[in-house]
């Protein structure tokens, strides 16, 4: 992998990965992992630290995306 790739890569996760857990921190500061159900109806089922660990792991992947998109919109100038 190119440097410059590597370098690309970790501006964009490092802080996906930091703002995914502030906002699972405000997100579960509000909800609590056992009083989630699926759209209304039956109860989750999973373990706190599976809710923990999957929301985290979504949060991290949409702002990361996030991140990708707008670094794929920035343009760069040609250096003279």
């Amino acid at each position: 992998m190119k440097a410059a790739t590597l370098r690309r890569s970790m501006q964009i996760l490092w802080p996906a990965f930091v703002m995914a857990g502030v906002v699972e921190m405000l997100v579960f500061a509000v909800v609590d992992p056992s009083d989630l159900r699926w759209f209304g109806g039956e109860v989750f089922d999973w373990s706190r630290p599976a809710v923990y660990t999957m929301s985290f792991m979504l949060f991290w992947a949409l702002i990361a995306t996030a991140g990708a998109i707008t670094m794929l919109l920035v343009v760069e100038e040609p250096v003279d």
